[in-house]
């Protein structure tokens, strides 16, 4: 940092000297806007490029960073738009999720499916993933740990979407996200934020399938995303 600090320093003075010998006449010297342009973008910081989807797939690799790694049969990555206004945040795969190495292929995913098309979307043009990208043991949730070493890919995987919405499915996806333990029934209904991103907490399918009068809240919940989201559909 100290170099580029001093390389730029040394472009800037520089500039002023080609100024100066140009202001007293001086020849032999390109004094143009566009030389001077050229010299400021010498000096600037490099711009780093944003990362892809599939950049951070290929760093996540084979992953064996936490325990997760030795039950598992397939990463489940996530799947979607790239270019999704919407993401939608589970807590981790399950059996189906983990054969088929895709989020949301069991019954709470047919389930998710319908939720998706009752407010006028596909699922290709949203982007469905986890909190964790394997399975743990028995569906339990996952451990504390085990989602801080998984955190940083998701993080990366929305700043890549750059999303206007998340919806984050049920208790761990939420409390993950927003950094409380605060339960879901108190989260949900409104919507929080998320690093710029508007985030709306509501009960996760598969708790939809055990307690059938839910849906009329996650209804609601949804009702409200559509009236925010601003795009046809």
């Amino acid at each position: 940092m100290a170099a580029r600090s001093q390389i730029a320093e040394t472009i800037d003075a520089l500039k002023h000297t080609v100024k100066d010998l140009a202001a007293k006449g001086h020849r032999g010297f390109d004094c143009s806007a566009g030389s001077l342009a050229k010299l400021a973008e010498w000096g600037a910081a490099p711009q780093l490029l944003s990362e892809t989807l599939r950049d951070i797939r290929l760093d996540l690799g084979d992953c064996q960073r936490c325990r997760l790694a030795g039950d598992r049969k397939n990463i489940v990555f996530g799947a979607g738009s790239s270019a999704a206004k919407v993401v939608f945040i589970g807590e981790g795969p399950g059996f189906e999720e983990d054969q088929q190495g895709k989020p949301f292929v069991g019954p709470a995913g047919q389930l998710l499916t319908k939720i998706i098309e009752a407010i006028h979307l596909k699922r290709e043009q949203v982007y469905i993933c986890n909190i964790v990208k394997c399975r743990p043991p028995q569906n339990r949730n996952p451990q504390p740990d085990e989602i801080r070493t998984c955190f940083q890919f998701l993080d990366r995987q929305i700043a890549a979407i750059r999303p206007d919405f998340i919806c984050a499915l049920g208790s761990v996806a939420a409390q993950t996200l927003l950094g409380t333990e605060v339960p879901i029934s108190r989260l949900r209904g409104r919507f929080h934020d998320y690093k710029g991103i508007k985030l709306l907490p509501t009960y996760h399918p598969a708790y939809l399938l055990r307690n059938a009068a839910k849906k009329r809240d996650v209804w609601e919940d949804m009702k409200m995303l559509m009236k925010e989201y601003p795009y046809e559909t």
